[in-house]
């Protein structure tokens, strides 16, 4: 008897069991797997009148439930028939499928789905493209990538998807290259490899959102807020603008006088920082990302605000709940001066910054290095000012910590060091990080709100501050080769100095940071899956990674330099770290005497000198904890948590499984071994060819003899090893092998 299925059109007809196989031999081909063992299974998914739909999800499941450690491949199966299968709904959806990309953009066009400047290609353009697309690269991606670049990435239309993983890419690759002005057709096919082949990860906004009508690119933004309440507001207004345009933000709030200050002439009449933070926090929760998920909002508070006690308390389980503000994601500015101080164990001052401004003329917050050491200094001798409190250094540092084991936070920010290793010190300054801590640069706030009216019409100004805007994408260190890593660095640099140009930023004061620094953040991921096939362990391969990375830095570098040798130097390169021959903190000499890799260097500080550079900022290492599973790499520069697990969540599960499983396993450190302060000295190595930051997390198995002072240990170390920043905290719970998480920031997720 004829086993029959329901197809798409609702018609009853035979089961067409060839078609099956043909599907499984072309999702098991060149795997290390027994496709007899997945056949075997095919009668049990079988019911009277299934739909040939529910067959193709039933044997993507079974090749789901077949993975383990042993026998990882099946994994790849998966994805395979999962991309099949959306090929298959595409061409039954719209009427074809691959091979004719000319009316997939003129379909997507009319439909409002695709920008339109995408028609400034030319039909004999894009069928070159159609020509230059390679659909079996969708074939490349195992079920946890598949699963995600479906139902995060594809463009969809009446709830169904409506394009196809390579038009993506090429798409993306023709709107990167709008502006270019030689040999623009050959440039997208550049775009186009090195992203298909995975070899380049587009952080979310810029792969979501760059081929779509007026979409935001850029992932990270600073703010800073002045103390009064038009620049509170101001700012609200802004995370609002930001948030609804998916990008992650970062918050400044050390301008703002504390609890007690005077306001209008009444002492203890400010309510201090943590009712304005309620506001931030309710702010990002109403105003979501596109309907995706509520804002992501990190806020910052320099270490002697006075207001720093109760900061620490936002997210804790006890006091006053009416304090709390669960949906923020706190980080503390710390000096060098404090740390000197809990490492003395001296005391520590907490001051209102209203009344340093208005008895001193100076912003406390906007000082680094000496000069903050030496008006800090005087403060703490002047017995005249009120509003003050001295505790211990250390005991605020301890509240720190138990606060991260608690909550995962607050993130850290060393100040002086990501100052004291600015490239554009001559015009400003960094008062924090960003949501992710990996980007930062120069930032200041909006100031001088007038209010006018001309009759009906009101006319509000202001002096512009700066945003710090930055784009992002990633190297796939799993993808590249040696050989390729010069020319890709180069190319990424490029990629993202084009995304400048195409963006629609949600502020006036972000455009004005582009235009000023034109800042762009290359960064890097599958560190792990480098290093594993490499036979090398993550906690052995410093010394490894710290050439690697300069390599990195240096071809960036070179990169910028030929770009503005084409296109010219950002506008606030005369006078830069960049101009004065200090790169990285050091001169010329430095990498003669010094770098194995000298002559190049040499060629660079040239090129630099000759040309300038076209980017202010050029890397930031993202934490990419989702984009690296499109990417089937591990995330970040960071070890994995574990090579091989089966991930459960409300839609299913999804098996996580390393590159190189099956070959190079026991190469994999796993993150709960290692000792956080080996992965500290790595990522010391790496930040140190960095120009803005690198999302470091540490992770402390709570099952070990792990004690306060080894926090404090792994703390410390960051610091005196020039670290810039600590992103989150993880713990792995007591008697349980179950990691408390956070949810990651998207747009910092390439």
């Amino acid at each position: 008897m004829n086993r029959m299925v329901i197809n798409r059109d609702g018609v009853r007809e035979p089961i067409d069991v060839d078609k099956i196989r043909e599907k499984l031999i072309k999702g098991c081909e060149g795997l290390d797997i027994n496709m007899v063992e997945l056949e075997s299974h095919i009668d049990t998914i079988y019911q009277e009148n299934i739909t040939t739909k529910r067959i193709q999800e039933s044997l993507i499941n079974l090749t789901v439930s077949m993975t383990n450690f042993e026998s990882s491949h099946w994994t790849n199966v998966g994805g395979r028939l999962l991309m099949m299968e959306i090929e298959r709904e595409v061409y039954h959806g719209r009427g074809y499928a691959y091979n004719d990309f000319y009316k997939t953009i003129t379909d997507l066009c009319k439909n409002d789905l695709y920008d339109n400047r995408l028609l400034d290609y030319t039909e004999k353009e894009i069928n070159e493209l159609n020509k230059h697309m390679v659909p079996d690269r969708d074939m490349n991606y195992d079920y946890a990538g598949a699963n995600m670049f479906v139902n995060r990435y594809l463009t969809k239309y009446r709830g169904e998807v409506w394009e196809l993983p390579q038009e993506v890419f090429m798409a993306v690759s023709m709107m990167l290259s709008l502006n270019e002005k030689k040999d623009r057709v050959e440039k997208v096919k550049k775009f186009y490899d090195v992203l298909s082949q995975k070899k380049i990860s587009l952080a979310t906004p810029i792969l979501a959102n760059l081929r779509v009508p007026n979409g935001n690119l850029a992932s990270c933004f600073i703010s800073a807020v002045d103390d009064n309440i038009e620049s509170i507001f101001y700012n609200v207004d802004s995370v609002a603008k930001i948030s609804k345009n998916g990008g992650g933000v970062g918050v400044n709030l050390s301008r703002i006088r504390g609890k007690g200050s005077v306001v209008n002439g009444y002492l203890n009449a400010s309510g201090g920082v943590i009712p304005w933070i309620k506001i931030i926090n309710d702010t990002a929760v109403a105003v979501n990302q596109q309907g995706r998920r509520a804002g992501a909002v990190t806020v910052a508070l320099d270490t002697w605000h006075i207001d720093m006690e109760q900061f620490l308390e936002l997210q804790s389980e006890n006091g006053d709940q009416r304090g709390k503000s669960y949906d923020v994601y706190p980080q503390v500015v710390v000096s060098d001066l404090f740390m000197k101080r809990v490492e003395e164990n001296q005391n520590w001052t907490l001051f209102d910054p209203y009344e340093v401004r208005k008895k001193y003329d100076v912003e406390l917050c906007e000082l680094y290095g000496d000069e903050f050491e030496d008006i800090y200094r005087t403060l703490e001798k002047d017995e005249s000012l009120q509003i003050v409190k001295k505790i211990s250094a250390r005991e605020l540092l301890k509240e720190i910590m138990k606060t991260q084991i608690e909550t995962g936070m607050p993130y850290i920010f060393f100040k002086d060091t990501a100052n004291r290793l600015n490239h554009n010190p001559h015009r400003g300054m960094i008062g924090n990080g960003n949501l992710c801590m990996e980007s930062f640069s120069n930032f200041s706030p909006t100031k001088k709100f007038t209010a006018t009216r001309e009759d009906n019409i009101g006319i509000s100004k202001n002096t512009l501050g700066e945003v710090h805007t930055c784009n992002l994408l990633s190297l796939n260190l799993a993808e590249i080769e040696d050989i390729e890593l010069e020319e890709i660095s180069i190319l990424a640099v490029r990629l993202l100095d084009n995304t400048i140009e195409l963006t629609k930023s949600p502020l006036r004061e972000s455009d004005r940071h582009n235009e000023l620094y034109r800042t762009v953040g290359v960064g890097a991921m599958g560190l792990s899956d480098y290093l594993a096939y490499r036979y090398l362990m993550y906690e052995e391969s410093a010394e490894e990674v710290d050439k690697l990375f300069e390599k990195i830095a240096l071809y960036t570098l070179k990169g910028s330099a030929l770009l503005a040798r084409e296109r010219g130097q950002y506008k606030l390169f005369s006078g830069s770290s960049w101009d004065r021959g200090i790169f990285f903190g050091k001169e010329k000499q430095y990498y003669i005497d010094n770098s194995e890799i000298a002559n190049e260097w040499a060629e660079v500080f040239e090129m630099v000198a000759a040309y300038g550079i076209r980017n202010g900022e050029l890397t930031a290492v993202a934490p990419n904890t989702s984009t690296s599973l499109l990417m089937g790499a591990t995330a970040s520069v960071n070890p994995v948590f574990s090579r091989f697990f089966i991930e459960k969540n409300q839609k299913g599960a999804v098996p996580r499984v390393v590159k190189h499983l099956n070959d190079r396993s026991w190469f994999y450190s796993e993150a709960k071994k290692i000792d956080p302060k080996e992965y500290v000295h790595v990522m010391s190595k790496i930040s140190r060819w960095i120009t803005q930051g690198v999302s470091m997390e540490l992770l402390y198995d709570l099952n070990k003899d792990i004690k306060a002072k080894d926090i404090y240990d792994t703390i410390m170390t960051a610091w005196k090893t020039q670290c810039k920043s600590i992103y989150y905290t993880r713990t792995i719970q007591k008697n349980s092998n179950i990691v408390r998480e956070k949810e990651e920031c998207e747009s910092c997720s390439g």
